[in-house]
Order: C-alpha cells, then structure tokens, then sequence
C-alpha cells in the first residue's frame, strides 16, 4: 500500500479527453464546493456507522482572500476539511471509478470531472485507517495537460504510514480558471446561506444529527469571520404522522388486483420551510437515513411552485417497507409500481404496496392535515376552468392528463395535442367514407341505402371537424375583446408609466399601424365586414397606393397647390387614423380618440379627410360617397349634438349619426355625401362581445 512515488491513475477503457467534452461545465459556480461538501458529510457518516466511539463530526470551510479596496477581495483559494472515514483504499478506488453507483460518495465520479472544470489544480490530504494502522494520502486533481497526456485527471503523489491516527480529509482548490464574482463575494456569512438553501432536504432530514460545520472567512491570512450551520439554523418538523397503508394481492381467478387486509406502517414527517430557502414543495421517501432523491412520487394537492403563508412543504415520507425495497445502488428502491404487476406476481406470490398506493394514500392524509392545502387544490382547478373557457376548450377532452405542475403552455398543449389527435381521427374516417364511395354501384338494389349511410356518417363528422376549428377563431376573439377592455380600463402595466399612449394601443389592437393587411386585422370590432376591404394604417394621404396606383395626385395646378400647403399646413401630408375601400367609389374613414379626450371636438376631421380625398384624387379614383367613424370614449350627445345639428341620438344602440352631409366638390367637381357615426369604445366592444357570444352559443363551444 506505501507509494511514496508520485504516479498517474490512468484511466483504462475509457478517454479523459473525450469524457471532458461529454461532461460539460456546471452551470452552477459553486458547484465543486457543494461536490466537497456532500463528500464531507458522507465520510463522517460512514464513520460514524463504522467507529462506536465517534461522538462528533466537523466540518470546517474556509475562504482565503486577498484585500482589493477597503469593500472588495479577490478569492484566492478554499478548503473544506472533515474528520470523516478518510480515503480508505477502498473510497479512494471508487473515486477513480467513472460513474460508481455502488451506495457511498454521491458523485458518481463526475464530481471529480467539475473539479478539473473549475480549479486548476484541487489537492486532497487524507489520514485514514486500514487493517488497524493509519495512514497519510494525498493526491492532485487536474485537466492540464501533463494530467491529460496521461489519460489522468488524479496524481496520487503519496500513501504512507502515519503515527496521527486521528482520520480526516482536506480539499483544497486552487486557481480558479474562469474568474467569478461568486466566489469574489464569498465569506462566511454568504456560503452559510449558499449551503443551507442547497442541502435544505439534508438538514431537515438530519436536523438533530448534523455534524458541526465552521464557515471562516480570511482576508490577507487574517481571520475576518466565522459562520456556523447549527440545528438552530434549521426549520424542525412541523407535524409527524403514523399511515396505515394497505397492501395489493392479485384475485383468485388472477385477473385483477385486490386490497388485501394486511396493513404497512408509513410515518410521515412535514416540514413548513420558507419559500427563500426552499425553492419547490417537495415529496420524498427517505430510507436508511437517506433521502431518495429520484423518488418517483409526486405531491398531487399543491404544485411544485405554490406559496401557502410564505412557505413551501417538505414532505418526508420513511417505514419498514422502504427501508426492505432498498438497494445497494444509490437512489434505487424495488418498490413496484402497478405498471409491473404482472411480472410481480408472476414471479412472486406474496402481496405488495405499489409506489401508487403509497403517493395516493399520503396525499389523501396531507389533505386531513392541512385544510389549506385543500384550498390550494380547488383554486388550482378555478384556474384551470377559468383557462379552458378562455381558449373554448371541451370538457369533451376526458383523454387529458393534467397536473397541478403543468403551467398554461403545457395545459394548453395538452389540450391541443388531444384536439389534434381526434381530429386526425376524424380526417381518416371522412377519407374512409369518401373511398368508399368508389365501391358503390348504381344499378344495385341497395345502393340507395348504402349512399344514406355514409351521407350519415359525414354529416355527423364535418359539423364536428368544423366545430374545433371555429372555436379557436372564437376563442380569440374572445381574447381581443378582453385585451380591449383592459386598455380602455387602463389595466395593462405599459400603461402604468403615466405617458398617454391608449390611443396607440387602442390603434394598433384594431388595425396595426402602417399596415395595409385587414384581413389579419380586429376591425371585425367595429363591423365585420371591415376585414375584407382594402384599407390602410395612419399613412400620409399622398403615399396611399391601391393595386399598385396611386390615389392622389402627383402633380396640382398652381391653385390646388396653393390651398394645400396654405396656412403653412401639409394638407396631402396628413395621415388618417384609417382608410377603407370597401368598392369603387367608396371610402370608409375612422378616427381613433383617447378615451380622455372630448371627441365632439374633433367632428369636422373626418370631413376634412373627406374634401381632401374627393377633390385631389386620380381620375382612377373617383370617390363620391363616404362613411365615417369618430370613435372614443369622452362622448357626451349633446356636445355632438350642439356642434354639428344633423347629428341624432340612438338610445337603443347608444351612438350618434349624422343621416348626410355634403362633400363639396371643388372646382366644378360633383359634390359628395358623407354618412358620420359617433361611438363609445365601450359600447363597441359590448356590441362585439354580444355578436361572440351569440357565435359561441349557437356553435356549442361554452364550457359547462
């Protein structure tokens, strides 16, 4: 065993070269400390399992940093040091293996490769004992190239005998290869609070048995701070309860599963831990001491992201059974799961606890002992409800699988994943009824018969077929609407600055501005008709082009030019809020007013718009009858009514109209007309609302 020669431990079978690239760097910075760490806490473990007299383990983290300004360091180096096991020549042989899953040291060898990642060199002293004599180790750990041309990441320098015989273990990294604010921002106040949020599980766990853990802060060699983790750190349990639960045997006949009346005692122990510390609610069975990390059960009352009171649950669920189903392979039970029932009972014939009996049965009980949790359930369903009548989703979907961990894009791809699935069934019956159109005759004496029936089939399956297709135009319509209303209500957060800009937003939600595309547009607000014009977005009333052509002139006589640039005014320059032409000889005009703003004082602007396009277009666009729309919300009738008197009240559709007003015509031109309506958002957005929801009624889709 004594090998006072420095050597490589050279890897056989596999290539470091190759492993480094396939075993990226941690995302997380602190990472090799937290592999240390968890080495630390398992060498005092074993110890403590392997030596009667051990009374208490330590573990002692310091930091060294060298003085920047009076505020700011540098990070030089850190150890973490234990009076664990040691590395015995049994621990240090299963550190050299690659991806050991034998129960021991958690870092299935990859601790070792972010080591090598981080530091440039991390050198390990070690005293242990072996055979009743004790010995010294010490090895380096690296990815430099000396280390790699020997396919080694580990040089062990040396193994001799010691008189000391008093184990431990130092780890000490060294030459940080990327620069980090993290670690410069190291000290002992901020690593206690990087370790307790990361071994949260452990400490709950281990509350009363955690060894004594130092965190010292060195600035220039001279001790600055100390920090303790202490079971005063650490939140204590909060309930623990017995579980009676029952265990599954087949029938006699060996077709089913039947609940047998004999009973597992389960204890289930609760921790309220606060949501800075730990980040999800979490359900774990725990067996021999340990946490099963991997423990393929699920708390089904609360999502893994709930808040109840400012904390989140930690729940730990340990018994005889676990303990029984356990392995020598870490994180592995044989605790069966219903899926492989068959296979169990055909091999054995005793009875069994299925992991399902054992998640349902616990989240049954967790329901008896927080109410709140209950609450937290029903309101997870309110919003799933609530999401499912926003997009017009079935109930018809039985086939959707949905947890409380799903957020809205999953639930929703959930959904439409099922969706399409029926609806590609529904295709292939329609294509089957189709083919068989090909096979009827005529000349049979049941082809009469034959032909209704398929007639039958395909006018129950289009009208389905139809029906989702439509509910998703529906559904976002329904979306708009809302998206309306929450503008005119000042709801959204962009309006939260103070700068007016609801005009804008109220623009761009109905017609985008600049954009020449209706069809894709929410006109449909206004009347439905709207989307299948040609149109135009807020552009200057000389850049508006139609099929290509321009419709206002290119050339004015000097009169013409005269008038439209008077009064130091742009006139052709102006830029509508929109422009529909719904046919030849026809322009639709709408103006856009904030909600705040008066808009009887705006009446004559669509006017304006009217004369400018009448009298200064192309011979092309020879446009006589105009519509116009001067929406906003600041509408008081009677201001509208005493500016302008052709304007009359409808009480029963609550907007203004004015039947006809003259267009006149310049420089012998036919007069126009203009037909003018003055209208509420709000009163728009109800008119839409009501026209969806008849939609939406008529066609079957409310959620129930």
């Amino acid at each position: 065993m004594v090998k006072e020669k420095s050597e490589f431990i050279t890897a056989r079978d596999l290539s470091f070269s190759g492993i480094l690239q396939d075993i990226k760097k941690s995302n997380t910075s602190l990472q090799p400390v937290y592999e240390a760490f968890t080495n630390a806490l398992e060498s005092i473990k074993i110890k403590k399992n392997n030596t009667s007299d051990f009374t208490e383990g330590k573990i002692i983290i310091s930091i060294y940093s060298a003085e920047l300004t009076d505020t700011t360091s540098e990070f030089k180096y850190l150890t973490i040091e234990d009076n664990g096991i040691g590395f015995t020549e049994r621990e240090f042989s299963r550190f050299n293996t690659f991806k050991d899953t034998s129960k021991g040291f958690k870092n299935l060898g990859s601790g070792r490769i972010q080591y090598v990642h981080f530091f440039d060199t991390t050198t390990i002293q070690s005293i242990f004992e072996e055979n009743g004599s004790f010995y010294e180790r010490e090895f380096v750990i690296s990815k430099n190239s000396s280390f790699i041309k020997n396919n080694a990441i580990v040089r062990s320098n040396f193994v001799r005998p010691i008189e000391n015989n008093n184990t431990y273990t130092k780890v000490i990294f060294q030459n940080l290869l990327v620069h980090s604010q993290i670690y410069d921002n190291l000290n002992s106040k901020t690593l206690k609070e990087y370790l307790i949020k990361r071994y949260i599980h452990y400490f709950c766990f281990n509350v009363d048995t955690i060894p004594e853990i130092t965190i010292n802060f060195y600035i220039s060699e001279k001790l600055e701070s100390t920090s303790n983790i202490t079971k005063y750190d650490i939140p204590k349990y909060d309930k623990k309860e017995p579980i009676e639960i029952h265990y599954t045997k087949p029938s006699e006949d060996g077709l089913s599963l039947e609940k047998s009346e004999k009973t597992e005692e389960f204890e289930i122990s609760t921790f309220k831990v606060s949501k800075d510390l730990l980040g999800n609610n979490d359900l774990k069975l725990t067996s021999k001491g340990e946490i099963i990390e991997d423990s393929k059960i699920n708390l089904t009352g609360v999502s893994k992201d709930d808040n109840i009171n400012g904390n989140k649950y930690l729940i730990l669920i340990s018994g005889n059974y676990i303990d029984s189903n356990d392995t020598n392979v870490r994180g592995e039970l044989t605790i069966p799961t219903k899926q492989q029932s068959t296979k169990i009972f055909n091999a054995f014939t005793n009875e069994v606890i299925f992991l399902e009996d054992i998640e349902k049965n616990i989240n049954s009980k967790l329901s008896l002992m927080y109410p709140e949790i209950e609450q937290i359930k029903e309101q997870h369903e309110k919003d799933l409800e609530a999401l499912k009548d926003m997009f017009l989703i079935y109930d018809d979907e039985t086939d959707v699988d949905i947890s409380l961990n799903d957020d809205d894009k999953r639930i929703l791809e959930k959904f439409y994943e099922a969706q399409a699935k029926k609806e590609a069934k529904i295709d292939a019956s329609i294509k089957k009824s189709i083919e068989k159109l090909d096979e009827l005759d005529t000349t049979s004496y049941d082809y009469e018969e034959k032909l209704e029936q398929e007639i039958k089939k395909l006018s129950k399956i289009i009208p389905e077929q139809n029906k989702r297709t439509l509910s998703h135009y529906v559904a976002r319509r329904k979306l708009v609407l809302e998206l309306f209303r929450k503008i005119i209500d000042k709801k959204l957060k962009v309006q939260e600055s103070g700068r007016e800009k609801d005009e804008a937003l109220i623009h761009n939600l109905l017609f985008h501005q600049k954009s020449t595309n209706t069809y894709d547009s929410d006109l449909w607000i206004i009347n439905e008709d709207f989307i299948y014009f040609k149109g135009h977005s807020e552009f200057r009333l000389r850049d508006l082009e139609i099929d290509g052509k321009k419709v206002f002139k290119k050339d004015f006589t000097e009169e013409e030019e005269k008038y439209l640039t008077s009064l130091g005014e742009d006139r052709i320059g102006k830029r509508p809020d929109v422009l529909l032409f719904p046919e030849e000889g026809k322009c639709i005009i709408i103006e856009f007013k904030a909600p705040k703003i008066n808009a009887s004082e705006h009446l004559t602007q669509i006017n304006t718009y009217a004369s400018f396009i009448r009298n200064y277009t192309t011979d092309d666009f020879e446009i006589k009858t105009f519509y116009g729309y001067l929406i906003g919300e600041g509408i008081e009738p009677k201001d509208v009514m005493s500016r302008v008197s052709t304007f009359e009240y409808s009480h029963n559709f609550d907007y203004l109209y004015s039947p006809a007003q003259k267009v006149i015509g310049f420089d012998g031109k036919e007069n126009g007309s203009i037909y003018t309506e003055v209208l509420k958002y709000s009163s728009l957005i109800d008119r839409a609302d009501m026209r969806n929801k008849i939609f939406i009624e008529k066609l079957g889709l409310g959620v129930k």
